[in-house]
């Protein structure tokens, strides 16, 4: 993979940049808002906060990085059928460095 696809692709991005947290909300009442992100090898999400506890349930992939604005980048291993719990206060950029396509159904938790 290149260089740009290796660097931290939130590095200088600041609350002005903030994007949505997925591609398309399928569903969204009172307590939950259901979001669905598809990424390619390479690419990557917007810059944008979790402001709400979510759970990713995993469609398809490997892995998936988190790319946080101080620098640190997380490598995450997934698992289609798996779900993960995450507790909100992130602002990141989600990034497929993996060889496979990346497919989740994220669900925020809005109470």
């Amino acid at each position: 993979m290149d260089d740009t696809i290796n660097s931290n692709m939130s590095a200088g991005k600041t609350d002005d940049d903030l994007g949505k947290v997925g591609h398309r909300v399928v569903f969204e009442n009172e307590r939950v808002r259901i979001w669905q992100m598809a990424l390619e090898p390479g690419e990557s999400s917007d810059y944008h906060e979790h402001e709400n506890d979510y759970v990713m349930c995993i469609v398809e992939g490997e892995s998936i990085d988190a790319d946080f604005n101080s620098g640190q980048t997380i490598q995450i291993p997934v698992e289609p059928g798996k779900a993960i719990f995450v507790p909100a206060g992130n602002k990141e950029v989600a990034v497929n460095r993996s060889d496979k396509r990346f497919r989740e159904v994220l669900i925020e938790l809005k109470d």
